[in-house]
């Protein structure tokens, strides 16, 4: 369970809330837990807007090793 008191920090961004599910469920499988930001924001204008994910800040290193090794969230925006 997330620890609400933890420093969140922003890994990835995504227009598709599809694929910010995928890295989500990908980063949980390796241990890592994670939040998504906006993710229903889409529902009026598709990809307008971004989903972001955050992870605890002691966990940002390896977020981002994962994402990276999978080509996933590379949009920037952190």
């Amino acid at each position: 369970m997330m620890d609400e008191q933890a420093e969140m920090v922003g890994v990835a961004s995504f227009r598709d809330p599809s694929e910010a599910q995928m890295a989500k469920g990908m980063l949980e499988a390796a241990g890592v837990e994670c939040l998504m930001q906006g993710e229903n924001a889409n529902e009026l204008f598709p990809g307008a807007l971004r989903v972001r994910l955050q992870v605890r800040a002691a966990d940002e290193a390896a977020a981002r090793g994962l994402l990276a090794d999978a080509e996933l969230g590379l949009e920037g925006d952190e």
